[in-house]
């Protein structure tokens, strides 16, 4: 059975605890991190888009930095866009800001009709570097 290894960022971790998930978990060698919103401290939707955007992108680097990775260690994206039609433009002008240099990771863009309150969600799976112990916090 492989050993669930929950990670937290540094303050979030009652939201967390209240949705009853793992904002990350470390598994063979890997940082499977869930879906990342662009919520305010109360956990509420940010409502600008834009500013939506990038908090989920900041929140996934602090998930990811108390994972010991960076956004460079990502192989996997998944993206959900509510109204891709009307917010791709703007995923596209905030994206480079986060995604780093080429070769970038493979990516799935998904358009739903809901998220919660939300119009942005991003999904990551990182490659745990090889100094990093399987099971540190």
């Amino acid at each position: 059975m492989t050993v669930r290894d929950a990670v937290f960022p540094p303050g979030r971790q009652a939201l967390y605890e209240k949705n009853r998930y793992s904002a990350a978990v470390r598994a063979n060698g890997l940082l499977f991190v869930s879906g990342q919103v662009g919520s305010r401290e109360d956990g509420s939707p940010e409502p600008d888009i834009e500013q939506q955007m990038r908090l989920a992108f900041e929140q996934l680097n602090a998930v990811l930095a108390a994972g010991g990775c960076s956004f460079s260690d990502v192989v996997d994206v998944t993206l959900y866009l509510v109204d891709p039609e009307k917010h791709l433009d703007t995923l596209w002008k905030v994206l480079p800001d986060y995604w780093g240099p080429a070769p970038y990771p493979a990516l799935t863009g998904v358009g739903v009709t809901w998220l919660y309150g939300f119009q942005f969600e991003i999904k990551v799976t990182a490659v745990l570097p090889a100094t990093q112990p399987a099971h540190a916090s």
